[in-house]
């Protein structure tokens, strides 16, 4: 193929190849061509023009196939556009040679139209340049067309409209020629024809006026006729022709020329009506009403009246919607006319009646609900409402009047019915799709919306009191807060007018629908309500006896309410549950005597009431069944079955007593039979066994013997076809735009389809997934499919041999009818097998012995080879599930030998298209196709039917098998791919495109194809690429046919190899295909195009979205996209359609992809997402709100916001989105919450001002999302403020969001300020309508929760701005304050405990933030004092923000923390698990009631961990104080101890005493959290732990609790058990440092316990007896800890956690492991060390709980580990820091050294032992072999032996042995080279040199003076070089100097004597005081300080020794004098200050 890429066709390899590759090869060569043309330069083509044109010319007579002539036809025209044209007219004359050519042989077909489709791009691409040539074509063409077949006339009509399209108005002589001869063809037989001439004459209109001026009529009529008998394509096509040819008539301006031909403007109503002509007459025209018109005997056939209803929206959206805004009345009153009773005709039957109805619902959902913006639907709702009350008053006057002509009047009523339904059911689908933003509407008491609806619920028509009830609960279900008014408001009536029969029937079904919404709206409504409505239906159905006039009304009204009630769910119904039963049981006679004797009694009437009741009673169980399956107990099963038997009997007579009673019974009687099967269906079949046989026989009665003579077949058989052969059936069976009355075009004459009046109690069920209401089909329909799924249930239950006698019956009832009774038997017998099918395959049942399979597969078979297709399809998917249910090889291969046998012989379309079919399926549901053998057979005879040309139905049903084939097959199918690969090429080359049934099932297979070849396709072996072009080859030809299904198959085949072989899918023509048909008025296009975005879009995202706007930018002239992707992009284009696509899944799709570009894309985009989602967001704001709140802030706005306030001027004229839904903008606004989360994750410059100015400043293209806050605050203003209450949550999360994001955020140009500090006024006035009293409470919840992070993020510091929020809160708090019956009775019970824990959280929340602030601040108050002197001042400026928060909440804090407290209580009973429910408080808890306690839990939940943090706080700060009788003064209790304890109970008062009240408090927190932490479910949030955690913190803070922790020690093992288990499972560190300071806490409160206990025993029992003394502490005298029991035990085994966690090699186990052996030092993170030392600083606190013995048991363990981590961390670092986790192990040893228990007399002689050993360690630490030295910081382990040495008892380190290895390490490092190093020994021997005992000091000073003293001599010759040696030197002079303090006085002058001559030699003379470096010259003046010092000392010493030296002497005084001369000329410099050098002169006159 890549031979085939050059500018001439190489002819060469071109004549080497086969017949069909050839083919292949000039297509893949025409398609380069195509790309390359545009792109070469015009002297290349003008080279090659000559030799090209003649290429392109010879292949016209090489008979092509249609794509490839269309595209020699466009690489022509391209050619001569860009080359030179003189050549063209040859061409021309050429192409009109071969079309005049008198051969008319098929053979030769292909060239003429080749010839044709040339001429047409021709004249299309050069247009006027040619010329008046086109008159001689034009000519030629119409001559030809006269006697061409159907796919020339196809060709002709498209071609002429390319050339019309190319010349214009040039084009006007033709114009009269080519209307004619489309006219004929616009009738023609052919569809495709039609669809052709209707796109020829829709160009044609652009210039020709008389079609829409003149001839408007005979156009119009034209139309009409072309409906008739029409498909989807024409309707469409036909249907866009008369919209847009009517829209012109109306719109357009009078021209001179038109004035000629008498023209007169046509006004709307004269389009109307010509429109109306058609819906209601037909196209029987206008004149020849004949003699049927006249008689009423013909209707409009219905593909007319479809036809013209899509002509209506056409010609509205064609005006477009301001259009339709202005003249929104007239088009209303229009359109409601075409059912009103001025056209008796158009609804004289019920089925007609529905049809028209269902169109004009159509009509105005399509304009009203797709046309109009928000603010236009409320207008429209208004007219509508308008509409209602006219015809009500119309209806009222019939009604009132009782003369004589009331009866014609009566009339009138019932036709201004369908009015009433039309306009009823268009106002709840506008009010439904407005949602909450309808508020003002129903609010507006002008309009009366409500009013309007209720009072026409009376009305006596069923239909319209339905279709009121419905449109009521749209209301419901959009605006929740109506549904308790409105449910009160119907009940009330019903009660008060039970007497009339409208009244019962309307306000049933009102309450019924009303209930039926309860489940769509999620605030409910109150508990109590179903109580109300269970009384008054039993009222009702008791009371029905009463009054023979209106007792079937209330019969059937009380049934319909209990049947409703039972959608509220278990949780209502089980109150009522008894009574319900009850009900149940009375309904039916007891016993089969008292069916007997009922039978014989009553007359017609009451067994019609009877049958109703019981039909109901049936109804009102099933929908118990459905709906509360969780009270299915076999219990309450055991009460539902005794009628059921009872009513099967009935069920049996029912035929008798139809007979006996009439006919009137009929429908009844069919009601009843219906609901009964339905009933059945869903019990479990094991209930009601013992009626199978009479069930079953009735319902095959039913089956066999129908009542109707319909074909039901449209609606029993597709839910039993497999979903993918439906695409065989066309797109009748397919999704469309218009599926809602194309159903009815489905049905058949005889039924219209659905509508509500069928079958009242479906208006509260739940509507089938695509209907905005539901549709029943009328009885007798659904008798039919009620009674097949019954069947499946039965009969995969009964016996075999039953169901050999079912199936003979079955099969000999389809024998013995004839005609269309046949057909429908059959139909509907086999769908009943195919159910049973189903069923037993999902039971794993089997069919039964071989009789059995036989009477299946006859049956079967009969079906395969109906006429009807769709009985083809629901048969061969029951011939795969018969295959499926018996599983046995040999029978599946028995079955494919039919199939092979009947499609050898068999020549007739159906059984071959019905067995090719069957083979497909056959292994469907047998887990794929295993045998080769079976594979060649099928593959070689789908193969040859495939070909067969005669019939495209067989060719399409042949590859559609194949296609299933393929997918089965799987890998065997490898052998097959490539001739069947060349077999879809050269049929997809070669098919005319009219046959789009075989184009979309080759579509199908290549899909199929490429699936199986999968990621082979990227490989790069001659075979694979040879197979991936012609893949791509397929896919271009499918592009390029005209069928959009075919393209959506051709979109998806490339999505299939975009994702197997990416790099090898040409992206930005893929991406351009996609952008073209993002707006196709096919759905199923529109679906593939977005499902294939989404799939782009997650690898390339930045890719699609450049192509699509570069795409835009070059504009061809054949792209018109609907959306602006210019201005826009693609993800603005998305946008748009998102809010003008009504289907739920491509919405889905939109979103997804929307949301995989922000993901990759919004960072490097942000301005563009930012302004998109503001776009959407503000083209619905009321900018007046806007405005208001910007005024507050004006000196702000006018620092950030100048640019955005000029945009949003010029915004107003062009704004990409006019009026988005509401649900749009809460998508826009969901996705600047995305964006926010992506740039979080992007880097911190989009949360810092300074950095983000900067970088832009360095890059003016980065952008940063600070720098958008303005944005970001303004769109969350724009929604929080919305009238939609979802947009309002959106834009309260938003505002959370970004408070919490940009809380820290400082302001650069006000230091000391924050950026969100500007925006304060913008968050009140976002947050204050969220607390109106008429506020929805999820919506005030959500603004708790933004006004608790907006006071606790500290951005305003001053009180008085802080209260403006604040007053929110409080005004919320006083609603909690007014209790549960204050609230009002809108909503559910549970939504007011949502909002209270709202409240009560937020309120923790700013509550635990003031607290903690005042900490904060007291701590650096403390920290203030000791470094400042003005702390005074600085703390007040602190304090002043967080005492006044804390101020703030004190005043409701007595409050609050009752309310905090009454909720934790009932948190605590909510979570007890289900065992001890019985102990519940009967009455509900304070916030909860008992009957919502299921739904009230999640609240809790949700807002359990703050209010049990911030009641901890509030207990530790002023609860836990106990008033003191003694004292008279309240102060914090003292621990309680045992004696305290013992008074008697029966002595205590009755009222708690405080005490009581702090323990049950106490318990009460310690409860919950211990419930919680021990089981936290997986998706417990962070910070609900966390806040568990420190509320626990802030109990043991105080001694109260401590000491009740600390005396209760299985308390408290068991809490750090619990502890333990949180920290195994949690990694997070902030988790483990928490749950530490608790540990530390627990440990804190057994020490003070212990020390209570030890202190209370001395005083008890005197000093005397101390030896006697019990021991207090763990391990008591044995030393022994109980694991489980021991506080010890368990502190250590959490320590050993988490230290063993964060340093493996401490674990004695693995150190053995080669991994840790290695020695290695690991670096810890700051997390780590910090886990580290906490851990460190519990351990050295444990022995102070232990008993001597006790602490002897524990100290080796403790000393291992603490000495373990030195070892493990002491590394060096850069700095020569301390690491975090020595100082902590040195802090722990120092602890452990100076514990009490090392000198207690038990435990001494242990404790030295253990001490030494540790020492050992330490000491080993240095001897580590292989040089491994060097890692290990010397310091810190010089340092542990030093804190050895000073803090341990002598004893420890003063044995000889260790003495003399400490002395060694002090001596190795006083020669470390390191300066560092030295310099920290010289300090530790400093302290060591001090140490009060002499035994300890001396061996150190004999040992190491010495060489300290020689060190320093030796300084002489090296002087220091830096600051580090210099200080070495100074600390060692420092020690010597100490020395010399400490010696005794005869060694005194001795050490002096040494001291002098060194400090004398670091001086220096005058002039190398000049030239020294600084470090020298500094210690030159130290020397010369000490000296000054020591002198007057030691005056005789100094003397003696300057006498004996005089260099010395000499050298001193030179240093004085060079002193005392730069003291001189310092002073003469200061003379202020003369005191220095006096006092210098007088130290220095000893000499």
């Amino acid at each position: 193929m890549e031979l085939a890429h050059s500018l001439l066709l190489n002819e060469e390899e071109y004549n080497q190849l086969g017949e069909y590759q050839k083919s292949e090869f000039i297509f893949e060569w025409l398609r380069f061509l195509e790309k390359l043309l545009p792109v070469t330069s015009r002297a290349d083509i003008r080279e090659n023009q000559k030799k090209l044109v003649e290429q392109l010319t010879s292949l016209l007579n090489n008979a092509p196939g249609p794509p490839t002539r269309r595209l020699v036809a466009k690489n022509l025209a391209v050619l001569y556009s860009t080359g030179d044209t003189f050549s063209v007219y040859q061409t021309i004359e050429k192409c009109n040679e071969l079309i005049r050519s008198k051969d008319d042989s098929p053979s030769y077909l292909p060239t003429k139209l080749a010839a044709v489709v040339c001429l047409g791009y021709l004249y299309k691409k050069l247009g006027r340049i040619l010329g008046n040539s086109f008159t001689d074509t034009v000519g030629n063409v119409l001559k030809a067309m006269k006697n061409a077949e159907s796919q020339g006339r196809y060709e002709i009509m498209l071609s002429l409209q390319n050339i019309l399209k190319g010349l214009g108005a040039a084009a006007m002589p033709c114009h009269r020629d080519i209307y004619k001869a489309a006219r004929s063809c616009l009738t023609d037989r052919s569809m495709a024809v039609r669809c052709a001439a209707a796109k020829c004459l829709l160009e044609l209109q652009n210039e020709a006026v008389f079609m829409w001026s003149t001839d408007l009529d005979s156009v119009v009529t034209l139309c009409f006729k072309s409906f008739e008998g029409s498909n989807y394509d024409v309707r469409l096509a036909v249907s866009k022709l008369l919209g847009t040819i009517l829209a012109r008539a109306l719109t357009s301006k009078q021209t001179p020329a038109s004035t000629k031909h008498n023209f007169r403007r046509i006004s709307l109503e004269e389009v109307m009506e010509l429109l109306g002509t058609g819906f209601l007459r037909g196209s029987s025209g206008f004149l020849r009403a004949s003699g049927d018109m006249l008689k009423g005997t013909s209707s409009v056939s219905r593909d007319v009246r479809v036809g013209v209803t899509q002509a209506y929206v056409v010609f509205a959206s064609t005006l477009g919607g301001q259009w339709l805004e202005r003249n929104f009345s007239a088009f209303l009153s229009h359109i409601l006319d075409l059912v009103s009773q001025s056209h008796p005709k158009a609804i004289q039957s019920q089925m007609d009646a529905i049809g028209c109805r269902r169109c004009v619902s159509f009509i105005l959902r399509a304009t009203v609900g797709g046309l109009l913006g928000e603010k236009a639907q409320i207008a429209a709702a208004k007219e509508i409402c308008q509409a209602i009350w006219k015809l009500k008053k119309v209806v009222d006057a019939a009604m009132s009047d009782s003369n004589l002509e009331t009866r014609i009047m009566t009339a009138d009523v019932t036709a201004s019915q369908h009015v009433l339904v039309c306009a009823l059911q268009e106002l709840g689908s506008l009010i439904h799709g407005l949602g909450t933003t309808a508020a003002p509407l129903l609010q507006d008491s002008s309009t009366g919306v409500l009013e309007a609806v209720i009072s026409v619920i009376l009305h006596p028509s069923i239909s319209v009191r339905l279709t009121a009830a419905w449109c009521l609960r749209c209301i419901a279900v959009a605006l929740p807060s109506y549904a308790s008014l409105l449910l009160d408001r119907c009940i009330e009536r019903l009660s008060a007018l039970k007497s009339s029969p409208e009244a019962v029937t309307g306000y049933s079904f009102a309450v019924a629908a009303l209930l039926g919404a309860v489940k769509h709206c999620p605030l409910g409504i109150p508990h109590g309500k179903g109580k109300v409505i269970m009384t008054v239906a039993e009222d009702l159905l008791c009371s029905a006896s009463q009054n023979s006039r209106i007792s079937v009304q209330r019969t059937q009204a009380g049934w319909l309410l209990i049947a409703a009630l039972m959608t509220l769910g278990p949780a209502v119904v089980q109150h009522h549950l008894p009574r319900m039963l009850l009900l149940w049981k009375c309904v039916f006679p007891s016993s089969p005597k008292d069916l007997e004797t009922e039978k014989t009694r009553g007359d017609s009437f009451t067994w019609q009431v009877t049958l109703e009741g019981r039909a109901g009673a049936l109804c009102a169980i099933k929908s118990f069944v459905s709906h509360c399956a969780g009270l299915l107990t076999d219990e309450v099963v055991q009460r539902l079955l005794p009628p059921l038997p009872s009513a099967v009997d009935l069920l049996t007579q029912l035929s008798s007593i139809c007979k006996s009673y009439g006919n009137s019974l009929k429908t009844s009687s069919t009601v009843y039979r219906h609901k009964l099967y339905e009933l059945l269906a869903v019990l479990p079949p094991k209930t009601y066994e013992g009626s199978f046989c009479a069930v079953l026989k009735e319902s095959v009665a039913d089956l066999t013997v129908p009542d109707s003579q319909i074909d039901a077949s449209t609606f029993l058989l597709p839910p039993l076809c497999h979903k993918d052969d439906l695409l065989l059936l066309g797109p009748l069976l397919q999704e469309t735009d218009h599926r809602f009355i194309e159903e009815q075009l489905l049905l058949g004459n005889s039924v219209a389809g659905g509508s509500l009046e069928y079958d009242p109690y479906s208006i509260y069920e739940k509507v089938a997934k695509r209907d905005s209401i539901p549709k029943p089909l009328p009885p007798v329909l659904s008798v039919v499919s009620a009674a097949t799924r019954l069947f499946g249930v039965i009969f995969s239950h009964i016996g075999e041999t039953h169901r050999l006698q079912v199936l003979e019956q079955l099969l000999n009832s389809i024998k013995q009818t004839k005609g269309s009774r046949q057909q429908i038997v059959q139909l509907n017998v086999v769908s009943a097998f195919s159910t049973s099918l189903k069923h037993l395959a999902n039971c794993k049942g089997s069919l039964g012995p071989e009789e059995v399979k036989r009477s299946a597969v006859t049956l079967v078979m009969g079906a395969l080879e109906s006429n009807n297709p769709l009985l083809r399809c629901a048969a061969a998917e029951c011939w795969a599930r018969l295959a499926q249910v018996v599983s046995d090889s040999a029978f599946t291969a028995g079955l494919a030998q039919v199939s092979f046998d009947k499609l050898k012989s068999a020549r007739d379309v159906v059984s071959r298209t019905g067995h090719s079919l069957a083979l497909g399926c056959l292994y469907r549901y047998l887990g794929g196709i295993g045998s080769t053998q079976h594979l060649n057979a099928c593959v070689g005879i789908l193969y040859t039917l495939s070909q067969d040309s005669t019939s495209p139905d067989v060719q399409a049903w042949a590859l559609h098998s194949l296609s299933l084939i393929v997918d089965l097959a799987g890998p065997l199918y490898h052998v097959h791919v490539e001739p069947t690969l060349s077999l879809i090429l050269m049929l997809l080359l070669t098919v005319p495109p009219t046959y789009t049934e075989v184009h979309q099932s080759l579509g199908r297979c290549l899909n199929a194809l490429i699936t199986t070849l999968g990621p082979e396709l990227q490989g790069s072996s001659a075979t694979v690429s040879a197979l991936r072009t012609s893949c791509l080859l397929g896919c271009a030809v499918m592009q390029d046919n005209p069928d959009c299904l075919v393209q959506a198959q051709a979109i998806s085949c490339l999505q299939q190899l975009h994702m197997f072989a990416p790099r090898h899918v040409n992206l930005s023509n893929l991406v351009s295909c996609l952008c073209v048909n993002l707006c196709s008025s096919y759905l199923l296009l529109r679906r593939a195009v977005v499902a294939c975005l989404r799939q782009l879009v997650q690898r390339e995202a930045a890719e699609v979205s450049e192509y699509a706007v570069a795409l835009v930018k070059e504009s061809r002239e054949d792209f018109t996209p609907d959306i602006n992707i210019r201005e826009i992009g693609l993800e603005g284009a998305l946008l748009g359609l998102l809010d003008k696509e009504l289907d739920q899944r491509l919405c889905q799709d939109i979103k997804e992809t929307l949301s995989h570009m922000l993901t990759s894309m919004a960072v490097e985009k942000l301005s563009f997402w930012l302004k998109l989602c503001k776009d959407v967001l503000a083209a619905s704001a009321d900018f007046n709100t806007v405005a208001s709140v910007d005024t507050t802030q004006e000196e702000e706005t006018a620092k950030v916001d100048d640019a955005s306030i000029l945009t949003s001027e010029s915004d107003e004229r062009f704004h990409p989105f006019s009026n988005p839904r509401w649900s749009t903008r809460v998508f826009a606004a969901e996705c600047v919450c995305k964006i926010i989360n992506q740039c979080e994750n992007a880097g911190s410059a989009h949360f810092d001002i300074t950095l983000a100015q900067e970088r832009k400043q360095r890059d003016s293209r980065d952008d940063f999302l600070v720098l958008h806050l303005a944005d970001l605050i303004r769109m969350a203003f724009m929604a929080a403020t919305d009238h939609s209450d979802q947009l309002r949550l959106s834009g309260l999360q938003t505002l959370l969001i970004v408070v919490r994001k940009f809380a820290a955020v400082p302001e650069p140009e006000f230091p000391g300020h924050v950026i969100l500090e500007q925006y304060q006024a913008n968050v009140g006035a976002a947050l204050r309508p969220a607390f109106a009293p008429e506020t929805p409470p999820d919506v005030t919840a959500k603004a708790c929760q933004v006004c608790s992070a907006w006071i606790a993020s500290g951005v305003v510091s001053d009180l008085n701005d802080l209260r403006r929020v604040h007053q929110l809160l409080v005004s919320s708090l006083v609603k909690v304050q007014a209790g549960k019956e204050a609230q009002g009775q809108q909503y559910n019970e549970s939504t007011s405990t949502m909002e209270i824990l709202a409240v009560l959280k937020a309120w923790a929340e700013v509550y635990i933030v003031a607290v903690e602030k005042q900490k904060n601040q007291s701590d650096a108050y403390n920290h203030s004092l000791k470094t400042t002197k003005s702390a005074e001042e600085s703390y007040r400026d602190i304090t002043s923000s967080a005492s006044g928060l804390l101020d703030l909440v004190q005043a409701d804090l007595g409050t609050l923390s009752k309310l905090w407290l009454a909720a934790l209580q009932d948190f605590a009973l909510l979570i007890l698990p289900s065992e001890y429910a019985s102990q519940l408080p009967a009455e509900g808890g304070t916030f909860y009631t008992a009957e919502t306690i299921e739904n009230a839990r999640p609240h809790y939940y949700n807002s359990w961990a703050l209010i049990l943090y911030a009641t901890a706080l509030w207990l530790t700060t002023t609860g836990f104080i106990v008033v003191d009788p003694d004292e008279g003064v309240t102060n914090l209790s003292r621990p309680v101890t045992p004696t305290t304890m013992c008074q008697d109970s029966s002595t205590r008062p009755s009222v708690k005493s405080p005490e009581d009240v702090n323990t049950d408090r106490f318990h009460l927190i310690l409860g919950i959290s211990v419930e919680f932490l021990c089981s936290p479910r997986s998706d417990a949030a962070m910070e609900n732990i966390i806040a568990c955690l420190r509320a626990l913190q802030a109990l043991f803070d105080v001694p109260w609790p401590r000491s009740k922790i600390g005396g209760d020690q299985e308390l408290g093992v068991e809490l750090l058990n619990v502890l333990h288990r949180l920290i195994l499972t949690r990694e997070s560190p902030d988790i483990q440092l928490a749950a530490l300071e608790v540990v530390r806490l627990i440990l804190f409160a057994a020490q003070e316990h212990v020390k209570e206990k030890r202190r209370s025993a001395e005083v008890d029992d005197g000093a005397a007896e101390k030896e006697t003394l019990p021991e207090f502490g763990e391990g008591k005298d044995t030393g022994g800890l109980v694991p489980g029991k021991s506080l010890v035990f368990a502190t250590l085994e959490f320590c050993v956690c988490i230290l063993v966690r964060q340093l493996p090699q401490l674990n004695p186990k693995l150190t053995c492991s080669p991994a840790v052996q290695s020695g290695k030092h690991l670096l810890l993170s700051e997390d780590g060390s910090r886990l580290v030392s906490a851990a460190l600083v519990i351990l050295s606190d444990v022995p102070a709980i232990c008993s001597p013995e006790g602490s002897v048991s524990v100290l080796p363990t403790i000393l291992y580990l603490t000495i373990g981590v030195l070892k493990e961390t002491a590394v060096k670092l850069q700095d020569d820091q301390l690491p975090l986790t020595v100082a902590a192990s040195l802090q722990a040893l120092k602890g452990l050294l100076s514990s009490p228990m090392a000198r207690a007399e038990k435990s001494r002689t242990a404790w030295t032992d253990l001490l030494r050993s540790a020492l050992v360690t330490v000491l080993d630490c240095w001897d580590q072999v292989d040089g491994l030295l060097q890692q290990h910081d010397e310091v810190s382990l010089l340092t542990a032996i030093t804190v050895f040495i000073l803090s341990s008892s002598p004893e420890v380190t003063t044995i000889e042995c260790l003495q003399k290895r400490c002395i060694e390490k002090f001596k190795i490092t006083l020669d470390s080279k390191d300066p560092f190093v030295q310099y920290k020994c010289y300090q530790l021997l400093h302290s060591i040199f001090q140490h009060p005992n002499k035994t300890v000091s001396y061996p150190y000073i004999h040992s190491l003076a010495p060489s300290i003293v020689r060190k320093l001599q030796e300084t002489e010759k090296a002087k220091p070089e830096n600051a580090a040696e210099l200080q070495v030197i100074q600390e060692g002079i420092k020690v010597l100097t100490a020395l010399t303090a400490t010696a005794e006085e005869e060694h005194r002058a001795h050490l002096v004597a040494c001291l002098l001559p060194i400090l004398i030699s670091f001086l220096l003379d005058e002039n190398a005081l000049g030239s020294a470096t600084n470090a020298t010259k500094n210690l030159h003046e130290f020397a010369l300080q000490n000296l000054m010092q020591i002198g007057p000392q030691y005056s005789s010493v100094f003397k003696k020794l300057m006498s004996s030296s005089p260099t010395m002497k000499a050298r001193l005084e030179s240093a004085v004098k060079g002193n005392q001369e730069s003291i001189k000329v310092k002073t003469a410099k200061h003379a202020k200050n003369p005191g220095k050098s006096s006092s210098i002169q007088l130290k220095t006159n000893f000499l």
